[in-house]
């Protein structure tokens, strides 16, 4: 039996696989009306934590941040099996993850810390990618447990804080992507093109394929040789700024990068490619 402690969207999801796959699944949630919805999938629903948790052989918690998890920890320890692996999927930061994982395995919790890049949809269908860290034999238990839930399971190493780490830097990405999206659809209304027709560049125009060389370049900091000069891309980087001015559009992000442009470029390094602002050459 699995018992799975948080029925929000992705737990949801989640459980609803879960209970697809046949397996015999025990809920929780602090708002006892979602984990009681479960049971038309024929999940059971409890009251508290600790009787979800009891005679399970493997606990899920898919909560909302540091203080959630360590909360429902707290209330599921009476009804903890000696040795059941508590695996967590909450987004969470890394230092305390590090901390709440040796603390539980010093304590006979064997704890694994799985966060996801993976929406309900995701979590419905088996697809998307999860994460862990820390103890590798913890690990090795539950591997085949979570390769069902996900697309692909990435075991990323020792250190117990380092899923989550990965975790945020993956949400970084994808709230950068966004807000500068957000960007593009004021320059476009800002010059008279609607967000349908500025969302149709991205069909022919999809910079994500040269993410990766741009991060490599990066790292390698010799950015002497450029392909687009920082002076150039803050020119462009004014245009757009003026032009989201002179249609009355606030702009949520370009101004921050346009202040770092500057930055740069006052220490000498108009010339260089653009991506000298986040050169590894800064560390």
């Amino acid at each position: 039996m699995i018992a799975f402690l948080g029925t929000g969207l992705l737990g949801t999801g989640f459980i609803r696989a879960l209970r697809r796959r046949g397996e015999s699944v025990h809920v929780w949630n602090r708002t006892a009306s979602r984990a009681k919805a479960l049971e038309a999938t024929g999940a059971v629903a409890f009251d508290n934590a600790a009787d979800a948790v009891r005679g399970a052989d493997l606990v899920h918690i898919c909560v909302s941040d540091d203080a959630a998890v360590d909360e429902v920890i707290e209330q599921l320890r009476p009804g903890l099996g000696r040795d059941v692996v508590v695996v967590d999927h909450t987004t969470t930061a890394p230092v305390p993850t590090a901390d709440r994982t040796r603390r539980l395995i010093g304590e006979g919790i064997p704890f694994q810390h799985a966060p996801v890049f993976m929406g309900p949809a995701n979590a419905l269908n088996g697809t998307g990618s999860m994460m862990a860290s820390g103890d590798r034999a913890i690990f090795d238990r539950v591997e085949g447990a979570l390769q069902p839930m996900t697309g692909k399971v990435v075991y990323l190493g020792a250190e117990p804080g380092r899923a989550a780490t990965f975790k945020l830097m993956g949400n970084l990405v994808l709230i950068f992507v966004s807000a500068g999206i957000a960007d593009m659809f004021e320059v476009a209304r800002a010059g008279g093109v609607s967000g349908e027709d500025a969302a149709h560049l991205l069909d022919w125009f999809n910079p994500a394929g040269g993410l990766l060389g741009r991060a490599e370049r990066m790292l390698k900091g010799d950015l002497s040789d450029p392909s687009w000069t920082l002076e150039m891309a803050r020119k462009d980087a004014r245009l757009m700024i003026e032009s989201a001015a002179a249609g009355n559009r606030p702009l949520a992000v370009l101004p921050s990068i346009a202040a770092e442009m500057d930055r740069w470029i006052a220490e000498g390094h108009a010339r260089e490619d653009w991506m000298v602002i986040g050169a590894a050459s800064r560390e």
